[in-house]
């Protein structure tokens, strides 16, 4: 659908803080369906890419599956195993911001289930986080601090695209590789591989529902999950759709959840009026979806909540507050 531009006049943008924060209002607490969100981290050959493919193949339940691909095509070798069949957006830099236009790509093809492989990369690859900060600090006479005031704002809003995604969303991390002495099974003193926290910003584990940890001999303990039949699992050479079954009861029981589908047509519709849209801002933001991305009518990336701002915005210009 195409929309109308807005009228151009000389006079001053409206004041659009009535899209800022809408109180506090409490609200009896229903249990909703969900999609999940699963952070599997492990160092280099512990399994993490097959697991959480296997695990985004069991999540998408004979729909369709996405991978961004930051490993160099790693999934792409387990295509077919299995029947697992998908998607691949291979991905050369890593600025957080590419990984929201990625999200929204995906989300506007209609993918039920994205993997993430891996999201260290937009941490500390290429033009990540990390070197943001680095350039930003240049404008703030070299000090790193600064520099935070604009690697923050991409951090988060690269997670809260995660979040907010429409599907199911698994993502793979690296984690830092330290070695520690342990006694084999013959009771001998060996040097192993051991994963510690993941190559991401501190404490992004606390975004996910579900957690896993992967060690050099594939067992995955989950370290986190909101889910109770996972709690404390430890599993060998893990059985990813097994874990996306038990996984998916969890996610299903409960009232159906908001469609953010709905929500974006609502904001599209021609007869839309600033009131209306300010209304649906609401009704938004109560659903916790502002920050669900899609692309919008030129194909650019964009959330739900700035949409519908930027649009009741325009009506509002052009005279259609009513």
């Amino acid at each position: 659908m195409t929309l109308p531009p807005p009228k151009r006049a000389a006079r001053q943008a409206p004041d659009d803080t009535e899209f800022g924060d809408g109180g506090f209002t409490f609200r009896p607490a229903t249990k909703e369906q969900a999609k999940a969100r699963v952070a599997l981290m492990g160092v280099s050959g512990s399994g993490k890419t097959w697991t959480g493919l296997a695990m985004a193949h069991g999540l998408a339940a004979g729909g369709r599956l996405a991978v961004i691909d930051t490993e160099r095509g790693s999934a792409s070798k387990y295509v077919g195993t299995r029947g697992i069949q998908f998607d691949t957006l291979q991905m050369h830099r890593y600025d957080p911001r590419d990984l929201v236009k990625a999200l929204a790509a995906a989300a506007g093809a209609g993918y039920d289930t994205v993997l993430i492989d891996s999201l260290s990369h937009f941490w500390k690859g290429t033009d990540g986080t990390l070197e943001q900060v680095d350039r930003a600090k240049k404008k703030y006479g070299n000090n790193e601090f600064a520099g935070w005031k604009d690697g923050t704002p991409m951090q988060n809003q690269m997670i809260d695209a995660l979040l907010t995604y429409p599907g199911h969303v698994v993502a793979t991390m690296r984690s830092h590789t330290e070695w520690s002495l342990e006694r084999n099974k013959q009771g001998t003193l060996e040097p192993k591989r051991v994963g510690t926290r993941a190559e991401q910003r501190r404490g992004v584990e606390y975004e996910f529902d579900v957690v896993g940890s992967m060690d050099v001999d594939n067992t995955l303990t989950i370290i986190k999950s909101r889910c109770s039949s996972l709690h404390k699992q430890v599993i060998e050479e893990p059985d990813g759709a097994h874990v996306a079954k038990e996984l998916l009861a969890w996610l299903e029981d409960g009232a159906p959840a908001a469609d953010p589908a709905e929500y974006i047509d609502r904001a599209h519709a021609e007869d839309a009026t600033y009131a209306g849209l300010l209304a649906l801002y609401r009704e938004v933001e109560d659903a916790g979806l502002l920050a669900s991305p899609f692309l919008d009518d030129e194909g650019q990336p964009t959330s739900l909540g700035e949409f519908i701002k930027v649009r009741g915005g325009a009506l509002k210009l052009a005279g259609g507050a009513s």
